[in-house]
């Protein structure tokens, strides 16, 4: 596992596909990234396990 990896994610306002690049040396993350098509700003989740296996989630920043 390198220690940068990218996957890509769905905005979840407009569909675009967006490529994320994900710090692996960090366990968890949550931050906001906006979305390059459409502009919104999309809640980005990010866990990676010990076995270096990431999951993200994704949803809309106006989201309760």
């Amino acid at each position: 596992m390198s220690l940068l990896e990218s996957r890509h994610i769905s905005c979840p306002y407009c569909g675009e596909l967006i490529e994320l690049v994900i710090d692996c040396s960090i366990s968890e993350q949550n931050y906001v990234e906006d979305c390059f098509v459409c502009c919104r700003p999309i809640e980005i989740g990010v866990c990676v396990d010990s076995s270096g296996e990431i999951q993200i989630i994704a949803r809309d920043g106006n989201e309760v």
